[in-house]
């Protein structure tokens, strides 16, 4: 194994667009850049599309510190940010999975039906929702996640019933 004085220690990334998002309004999208928009090509054939993004109201290198943290959706139970969907990370790399609701490849716009990225938010990179790459037939989570919805489509319904405290 190579030892890390061998390895590159920094990566250079850049943003392809930034998420459009007005709570007031509901309106959430995903706004490319104009170089970028000609890669929206085909995205169409595909339902869902992963949204890679840069949670970069945390980019500080306090936040970046943080290892664990208390879960606000899980009372009493504190987890390290791999176990869990924090915006504390050492790589502020967030990731959404939404439904398409429309492509307008002419001005590069994707509309979803929601994200959970603050508006202006870095979009990193966008790949297809994939079922044979991107979904497990057996699987596990923890026990404070095992009432909640197996699916996305049901999690709306479920999260504003069980009123689910995200922080933030």
């Amino acid at each position: 194994m190579t030892n890390d004085t061998e390895r590159k220690q920094t990566y250079e990334i850049y943003p392809i667009g930034f998420v459009q998002s007005d709570e007031q309004t509901r309106r959430y999208e995903i706004e490319l850049l104009p170089r970028f928009s000609t890669g929206l090509e085909k995205l169409e054939d595909f339902s869902h599309v992963i949204i890679f993004w840069w949670a970069d109201q945390h980019d500080n290198l306090e936040d970046r510190s943080i290892l664990t943290t208390q879960l606000p959706y899980a009372q009493g139970v504190r987890a390290g940010v791999f176990a869990c969907r924090s915006e504390y990370r050492p790589n502020l790399i967030g990731m959404t999975i939404m439904p398409i609701l429309n492509i307008d490849k002419e001005k590069g716009i994707i509309t979803l039906p929601w994200i959970d990225a603050f508006d202006g938010s870095p979009v990193l990179d966008l790949k297809p929702y994939v079922p044979s790459s991107d979904r497990v037939r057996d699987f596990r989570v923890a026990d404070w996640m095992k009432a909640w919805p197996e699916w996305m489509e049901d999690a709306d319904a479920f999260f504003k019933e069980n009123e689910v405290n995200f922080g933030g």
